[in-house]
């Protein structure tokens, strides 16, 4: 259920400067990240978050860790029309790919943002000039990924992080005039669900934790 009203006001963040609590024990984000589970943008709907509820998501996502304050990252939001316009550029690019496909296919492919109320385009921005290593700068926009995918849940929202063919078709960066130090980290698709996703595969802890 979406959060009452009162409780999706902007989260406002701490001041430069200020003194943080370095842990925060909470069973309730134990619990939201134990049971932590995409869902796929093909069960998204109305509605999504209203614009104070997304500016707070987005503020959360951009608290990922930054080795040396970097901000190798922004955001792009598409909602409303925006969606339908971009789905032009997605129409002219798959064409172009694939100028063989039939009109449903190609139908398909220019709905891709309309699929969600709320989609935003996650750019990694390395600055190859700056002494941070630039892995750690793709960790961190991968990171604000994440964050956002939690911020979202925690705010009563469903939402999935995708790349698919759009995220490396050179028409569409064309579109959002990507300079060539940027690519897309992923697409964050958020609303509300249709269905509830059912558990998935997940790794084997023998099988990822070792100890030296």
């Amino acid at each position: 259920m979406v959060l009452e009203k009162n409780l999706r006001a902007p989260v406002p963040g701490p001041q430069l400067g200020e003194t943080l609590p370095a842990s925060r024990a909470s069973a309730e984000t134990i619990e939201l990240l134990r049971l932590r589970r995409s869902t796929p943008a093909d069960f998204l709907t109305d509605p999504g978050p209203d614009a104070q509820t997304l500016a707070s998501i987005l503020t959360i996502a951009a608290r990922a860790p930054d080795h040396r304050r970097v901000t190798p990252f922004r955001f792009v939001v598409f909602e409303g029309d925006a969606r339908r316009r971009f789905g032009d550029v997605l129409r002219a690019a798959f064409i172009a790919r694939e100028p063989d496909a039939d009109e449903k296919r190609i139908a398909c492919e220019q709905r891709r943002f309309l699929r969600a109320p709320v989609v935003v385009a996650v750019i990694s921005k390395v600055d190859r000039n700056h002494r941070t290593p630039e892995w750690e700068q793709i960790l961190t926009a991968g990171a604000a990924c994440q964050n956002m995918l939690i911020a979202a849940s925690a705010y009563g929202f469903a939402a999935q992080w995708i790349t698919e063919w759009y995220a490396y078709d050179e028409r569409v960066l064309a579109a959002f005039a990507l300079q060539e130090n940027e690519r897309i980290a992923g697409y964050i698709y958020m609303g509300s669900a249709k269905e509830d996703p059912k558990e998935r595969a997940r790794p084997a802890m023998e099988q990822v934790v070792t100890r030296f």
